[in-house]
């Protein structure tokens, strides 16, 4: 070890991550230190990597990651996450981001601070790659000098900041590529109804546990759109966007629109959803390139609506892995067997139920007929209590349908 160069072991220090086991590791030798002091580029204070951070009082917390943090020099990666427990002083982490603006490129901090810290004004902005922000508020953003040139991720988790605030930063993020909102609370004016936001580079958008009425999206290039958790009566994605995976999960929305350039489209992921099935197949139809189709805990706003397999084996062509959720309302299955075409390039298919019918196996052994080169079956669902031979019936009579299809 002694005849590593000292930047090799700063760079193997870097890779612990914890500022904790760093910390440690240092006080190997005189050369480890000064690996750690010169050439330490990742630094992480982390409450969930150790509970000794629970058992310092805060203003003891604050002098040790001062005195860590200024041990080093050319910090390029800074976590800075504590629970609860703690609230800091706003002037020491002040003094953390601005030793470290010069070299900093990523910044993940979730640190509640009294009084609050505006933190886009104390990071540096110039080398800044990745920001991740949790549990804080942002306000008077100016795109005309808070301008990030290379932030290409943005994470905003429980963080307060208005519609007009976020919409100019991402005015002042020309190369944005991923953005992430978590529970944001953002704040309307008055004469506002709807959020407007617009990114000329943004490639992938993750909303979870948000609402609003109206927002509107306009992204060129946007490949990856995932709602979670989300109430809105309108989302609308406009320009001319090359959707590639979307993603609905437990979403609700009167009217959802994802432009007419969905050509692109390889991955569909709809789950506890209520959806008018003509208007979103017609969304999604003209999508040949498909490979992934999954509809589960769909709840169609028509009670008569089916989504057949001979519509699904028609428009997806390409389609390899199908997940459906088995659900019988008044007789009539969502899913039905309808026609004759098979999905001959499914190569993977998921299957699941919340009530077990007699009609179950009868479907399962149906779509096992239309897929004749099924490499893969994977089956999620709640199994009866009633035993034969301490064997649950609809299990092993579903099991035998399965198996013998396969062979």
């Amino acid at each position: 070890m002694e005849h590593l160069p000292v930047e090799v072991i700063g760079n193997i220090l870097s890779h612990l991550g914890s500022a904790r086991d760093v910390v440690i590791a240092s006080a190997t030798c005189k050369k480890w230190r000064e690996a750690w002091r010169n050439h330490l580029h990742t630094l992480s204070f982390n409450s969930d990597d150790s509970p000794v951070y629970h058992d310092f009082i805060t203003s003891r917390l604050e002098i040790l990651i001062t005195q860590t943090i200024f041990q080093t020099t050319g910090l390029q990666c800074l976590t800075i996450f504590m629970d609860d427990v703690h609230e800091f002083y706003a002037a020491p982490v002040i003094a953390w981001l601005m030793y470290t603006r010069d070299s900093l490129c990523q910044l993940r901090y979730n640190v509640r601070t009294n009084p609050n810290i505006n933190i886009i004004e104390k990071c540096g902005r110039q080398k800044l790659e990745v920001l991740a922000l949790a549990h804080t508020s942002i306000t008077r953003v100016e795109p005309t000098y808070q301008k990030f040139p290379c932030l290409k991720s943005l994470s905003l988790s429980y963080v307060s900041i208005s519609a007009l605030d976020l919409s100019l930063l991402l005015t002042a993020c020309p190369k944005l590529d991923t953005l992430s909102l978590i529970n944001p609370e953002i704040a309307m004016s008055d004469s506002q109804a709807t959020m407007e936001l617009s990114s000329s580079s943004l490639k992938s958008f993750y909303v979870e546990a948000f609402g609003l009425d109206k927002v509107i999206l306009e992204a060129d290039f946007l490949e990856n759109l995932h709602l979670k958790d989300c109430t809105f009566e309108i989302f609308e994605l406009i320009g001319n966007p090359t959707l590639r995976v979307l993603k609905v999960d437990d979403v609700s929305v009167i009217h959802l629109e994802i432009g007419d350039n969905t050509e692109n489209l390889e991955v569909v992921d709809v789950s506890n959803f209520t959806i008018m099935w003509p208007k979103f197949y017609y969304m999604i139809s003209k999508s040949p390139n498909l490979y992934k189709l999954r509809l589960w805990g769909v709840v169609f706003d028509d009670e008569d609506e089916v989504v057949d397999l001979e519509t699904i084996s028609l428009c997806f062509p390409r389609l390899t892995h199908l997940s459906l959720c088995y659900d019988l309302r008044d007789g009539v299955l969502n899913y039905g067997l309808q026609g004759s075409a098979d999905l001959d390039n499914v190569v993977v298919l998921e299957l699941g139920w919340t009530v077990i019918s007699d009609l179950l196996s009868v479907w399962v052994a149906g779509l096992l007929d239309r897929c004749p080169n099924l490499r893969r079956l994977v089956i999620y669902g709640i199994v009866s209590e009633v035993m034969v031979d301490s064997r649950p019936v609809g299990y092993s009579f579903l099991f035998l349908h399965a198996a013998h299809s396969c062979l």
